[in-house]
């Protein structure tokens, strides 16, 4: 589709940026359905985001913008409303700007992580969620398993003061999950999600003690590239059934378009 002055810009801000894959899936989505609007990937470094923020706002034809690693907890700050669940989580991972200049932010990724899921036929009720990070995904995640009905969810990440935070949130919206911090090994759960953003680069060490793996194990991934993380490679020679980080965002394209304002 041919980019005018009524077309309608959208951007992704994300730190690295070369990975990302939302630009091809949504231009896609947009002109399968022909939808006047594009959007491009922003390279922005933390120390930088509410200078490119700003900038933003005053672009009268901007619909909004996606947000990704690392700027979906810094971003909520920066946003004038947020949604009440996005809020909750403490992310935010889609902005539209109103016209008046204003942002509003909601957050997708756990809606979009548990519906990609589904399309590939697991349903997260009854099963016993390992959730590696507690990041903003994470925290998105971790409210969307609570919601599709986990009957326990074990948090692990790196800095213990963080998963404590997200299960304290967690307990107040859902006091009936078990939710435990202090994990021991991945063994023993039907499903294990890594919500950090280790295996996005090369060299990164794995995010999780795959030694314990079994086949009998669900193990999934929100990262796209690669589609083949090591995490999932070592799952896959272990057994176990396997789970791409694209159909998060797959699941994800419609909500997005329509609430920057691009609806079919």
């Amino acid at each position: 589709m041919e980019i005018t002055g009524h077309t309608r810009l959208l951007a992704i801000l994300a730190d690295p940026i070369h990975h990302v894959k939302t630009p091809q899936a949504i231009n896609g989505y947009l002109r399968a359905h022909r939808l006047d609007g594009v959007l491009v990937p922003i390279h922005v470094a933390p120390e930088a985001l509410e200078t490119v923020v700003t900038g933003l706002r005053a672009m009268k034809n901007l619909g909004g913008f996606v947000i990704t690693v690392p700027h979906k907890t810094a971003i909520a700050a920066l946003c004038d409303t947020v949604e009440p669940h996005a809020t909750a989580i403490g992310a935010v991972n889609c902005v539209r700007r109103n016209a008046d200049g204003t942002l509003s932010g909601t957050m997708l990724d756990g809606l979009g992580f548990v519906e990609g899921m589904k399309a590939h036929g697991i349903n997260p009720r009854g099963l016993r969620a390992y959730l590696a990070g507690a990041g903003g995904a994470a925290n998105a995640i971790a409210f969307a398993l609570a919601e599709a009905g986990v009957t326990h969810l074990t948090i692990a990440n790196r800095t213990r003061e963080k998963s404590d935070d997200l299960a304290a949130r967690l307990a107040k919206v859902h006091p009936g999950l078990p939710v435990s911090t202090a994990p021991t090994s991945v063994a023993g759960y039907d499903l294990i999600v890594n919500a950090t953003s280790l295996g996005l680069r090369e060299g990164d060490p794995l995010p999780l003690d795959v030694s314990a793996l079994e086949p009998s194990q669900i193990v999934a991934e929100i990262i796209m590239s690669p589609e083949m993380t090591p995490l999932l490679v070592a799952a896959k020679s272990k057994g176990c059934r396997i789970h791409l980080g694209r159909p998060m965002l797959d699941a994800q394209l419609a909500l997005m378009t329509a609430y920057m304002g691009l609806r079919t």
